[in-house]
């Protein structure tokens, strides 16, 4: 069986403080890591198991996961198996980026977000230079405030040709005519950020092939439908996967609404749906 996994654990705490984000600069307890160290490692012994199951498995903590060692050596050792096909996680690249050389290229990728404030742009840029010269597949995106707009056309320019710059519509925000525009000229796929798509009664993917996992094994369709699959360590969500409409009225989640089969992404994003990386396109950059 080919299966994506969206796994969230406990983990909630980043380094941080974007005032647009509930969990800013928030810490977790010595026992809150603790327990979400133990749900990841049950959760990569899971996967290490499923033998006859080829896995995609995007990692999209509510905090940062690779300022934690065990994030790192997680998908180190995950990249290795010879039934994982992808493992992805999203990041605010803040981590250091050694680890990545013990890493296989071919199955590790990471989708990066550039929080304009929270870092210095060279320190940034530094770290994407690391991941070129490593190999390691990734996307590069930014919230689209009209403040990032400036810092977003430098990052463009200064990246290379061939490397997405995402664009995720700010929530709570209504953009102008003009703002949509510009950040269109960044972003050529942003119309699909741009306003939340209607889902309700329309296939999706998600509780068929794609399932969200949480730090207890719980299995959900995805992350925005609360209603239970099953449980992923006891195999009880197996039979319950199958196709079905989805029951949100929108999605206005990338990770969500790339889902859709009423949406041309999975053809668009062809071998990088979990990386956020498109096939085929050009983008204008430094090389």
């Amino acid at each position: 069986m080919d299966l994506t996994i969206l796994y969230r654990g406990p983990l909630a705490s980043c380094d941080y403080d974007c005032p647009y984000c509930p969990f800013a600069k928030r810490r977790d307890s010595r026992e809150q890591l603790r327990a979400d160290r133990a749900a990841l490692e049950r959760f990569a012994a899971w996967v290490a198991q499923q033998h006859d199951d080829r896995l995609s498995i995007l990692f999209t903590p509510w905090g940062e996961g690779l300022v934690r060692s065990w994030y790192r050596r997680t998908l180190t050792e995950l990249s290795h198996l010879p039934n994982v096909a992808r493992v992805a996680i999203q990041t605010n690249l803040s981590c250091r980026t050694d680890w990545l050389a013990d890493a296989d290229p071919g199955t590790l990728a990471l989708w990066c977000t550039y929080h304009p404030g929270q870092t210095p742009y060279d320190r940034f840029t530094a770290k994407i230079a690391d991941l070129e010269r490593l190999g390691i597949r990734f996307s590069v995106g930014v919230v689209g405030f009209p403040e990032h707009l400036d810092a977003a056309r430098s990052l463009r320019a200064d990246l290379p040709g061939h490397v997405y710059l995402w664009v995720n519509a700010p929530e709570g925000h209504q953009l102008s005519e003009q703002e949509s525009a510009d950040w269109l000229a960044l972003d050529p796929l942003f119309e699909y950020s741009r306003h939340p798509h209607t889902s309700a009664g329309m296939p999706c993917r998600t509780g068929e092939s794609v399932i969200s996992v949480d730090g207890d094994g719980t299995v959900r369709r995805c992350h925005f439908v609360r209603t239970e699959l099953g449980n992923l360590y006891d195999g009880s969500y197996r039979t319950a996967l199958a196709p079905r409409p989805c029951p949100l009225a929108l999605c206005d989640c990338h990770i969500g609404y790339v889902h859709l089969e009423t949406l041309p992404l999975y053809d668009v994003f062809a071998g990088g749906v979990l990386e956020r990386i498109p096939q085929g396109i050009r983008f204008s950059g430094s090389g």
